[in-house]
């Protein structure tokens, strides 16, 4: 019997992580020797790139796809999955390259594909789930950013900007991945908000979420401003279609207890 996770592709984005490429590499392989890995550079002025080729040379399960320019997280994963996507992978996963996703932890959404899933978050904000060395204030901005994203979108989950994930490729292939939100990190609101939207299965499993240590994290503060004004706007945007839509519905209802009525008064 064939699991979906039979044929994994795991994809790391990077640009100028030179010394965290072969360590979190050499770790994926370790604990999942069975998943192949697609490193997307970003023409990285380090020579991440460079190593990206070497670690492809010596290993068969590790491949690379270079791209032109500085083009963000976003573009990078979608690129990613077009790469996938073009291939016979089942699942395909986000994972960063700069250690604060542990590949150790990878078996955990990859079993709950296996249980069903369509969907599966690594989540810092279920219960089970932590993150270690962030300032309290990035973590309280985080976790408040979440709770005013789930309240906005509902849908019930608790981490929604996360970025260790795993998908079945069917919710990919539904997606119009040209179509995505690039307003900072609120990608990975979209992609999760379109998935839960569209029916598919969505869960989340408790991760252990590790700062980095070696480089600089990519991410400013501009991100949050432009991530929650986006998720306010789609907010009421789907408040108001479900609104008209419980409109309708009374209105029908209305109507055609109005027609009975009226025909029975007529008897």
């Amino acid at each position: 019997m064939t699991n979906p996770s039979d044929a994994t592709l795991v994809i790391i984005p990077t640009y100028n992580e030179l010394e965290n490429l072969p360590l979190i590499v050499g770790r994926v392989r370790a604990a999942t020797p069975e998943v192949d890995i697609l490193i997307v550079d970003d023409n990285s002025p380090d020579g991440t790139g460079a190593k990206a080729d070497e670690l492809a040379a010596e290993d068969e399960h590790v491949n690379v796809l270079h791209r032109e320019g500085k083009g963000g997280l976003c573009g990078a994963y979608v690129a990613g999955f077009q790469w996938g996507l073009e291939r016979e992978y089942t699942v395909l996963c986000e994972m960063d390259a700069d250690g604060s996703h542990a590949p150790e932890q990878l078996h955990l959404l990859l079993a709950e594909i296996d249980a069903g899933a369509d969907l599966v978050i690594g989540s810092r904000y279920v219960p089970g789930g932590k993150v270690v060395n962030w300032p309290k204030k990035r973590w309280i901005l985080s976790k408040g950013g979440n709770a005013y994203i789930s309240l906005m979108l509902g849908g019930g989950l608790s981490d929604m900007t996360a970025g260790y994930r795993a998908y079945r490729r069917a919710v990919l292939e539904e997606m119009d991945l040209d179509e995505l939100s690039n307003a900072g990190y609120i990608f990975q609101v979209d992609l999760a908000w379109r998935a839960n939207v569209a029916g598919f299965d969505v869960r989340e499993v408790p991760i252990t979420f590790t700062e980095r240590e070696i480089g600089e994290s990519k991410l400013d503060g501009s991100f949050v401003k432009d991530s929650l004004f986006e998720v306010t706007r789609w907010g009421v945007k789907h408040r108001a279609g479900q609104l008209a839509e419980m409109a309708g519905v009374t209105r029908s209802v209305i109507g055609y207890e109005y027609n009975r009525w009226n025909r029975n008064r007529r008897r």
